[in-house]
């Protein structure tokens, strides 16, 4: 069993920067494969980026490629999204998941099993 919490979300102005953190607790933390995903009003929730356990292989989507960055830090049970140059359809709320003992990283969301509560990103001058 993983529990994801996630944090960070906030009001910035396009063109700001935003690092949300997604604490997890559990001991095969380091063994999951962990994604980002956001979801705005009346749209699918969707893959913004995922990394995988051990070797930390990326995938992001295309339309936050080169601004946002995924990390980990599995001492800390850790996972990151730093957000740059932030635009109004970035405007979303953002959930952390995790797969369940699967190492790959995935973009999919039905590839993985627990989900954190979720934290508000708006973006607006």
């Amino acid at each position: 069993q993983v529990q994801l919490v996630e944090s960070g979300g906030g009001l910035v102005q396009p063109g700001g920067s935003l690092r949300l953190s997604c604490a997890a607790s559990g001991r095969t933390f380091s063994s999951n494969a962990i994604g980002w995903f956001r979801q705005a009003p009346g749209q699918e929730r969707e893959c913004v980026a995922s990394v995988s356990a051990i070797v930390q292989n990326t995938n992001y989507a295309e339309s936050v490629k080169g601004r946002f960055a995924i990390s980990r830090e599995n001492a800390k049970n850790t996972v990151f999204l730093q957000m740059n140059s932030l635009k109004p359809e970035d405007t979303a709320v953002y959930y952390c998941a995790a797969r369940s003992n699967n190492w790959r990283a995935t973009t999919g969301r039905d590839d993985y099993d627990f989900w954190g509560q979720g934290t508000q990103v708006t973006v607006s001058s």
